[in-house]
């Protein structure tokens, strides 16, 4: 059985492993949204080939950034994590009607995936309302 120091040094791992995890995504995330805002050509083109018109690059990357941000904000970060996962079942959503390759299609669930493992290590609050048991 454990001690109370032993679950508390488990519970500071689990913190810290969650906001690499986290960090991930997040930086990818606020890249790509970036892009969107700055708009070179072949994110333009990207878009385009989505079947967007170019002009909604704007819109999407101020959604994408201020989900992000939610998400990195602790008090938020369960809103952030809602917020991003609707965004990214639009992107496979986007990638799979336009006949992506698997990678293109599988790439957002992978983000988001990484997205709630990170906070799931990180929020104390998450793991109690889903516990995992052994």
């Amino acid at each position: 059985m454990q001690t109370d120091t032993q679950a508390a040094a488990d519970s500071k791992n689990w913190f810290r492993v969650g906001h690499i995890i986290s960090a991930l995504p997040v930086l990818f995330l606020l890249f790509d949204g970036a892009l969107k805002l700055v708009k070179p050509a072949s994110v333009v083109e990207a878009t385009v080939r989505l079947g967007y018109p170019e002009n909604v690059n704007l819109s999407l990357g101020l959604v994408l950034i201020t989900c992000a941000v939610l998400y990195v904000i602790p008090r938020t970060s369960i809103l952030g994590a809602i917020l991003l996962t609707g965004y990214l079942g639009g992107a496979v959503s986007a990638q799979a009607r336009v006949g992506a390759s698997l990678f293109s299609v599988v790439f957002p669930v992978i983000l988001g995936a990484l997205l709630w493992l990170g906070l799931y290590m990180r929020e104390q609050r998450l793991r109690a309302l889903i516990p995992l048991r052994r």
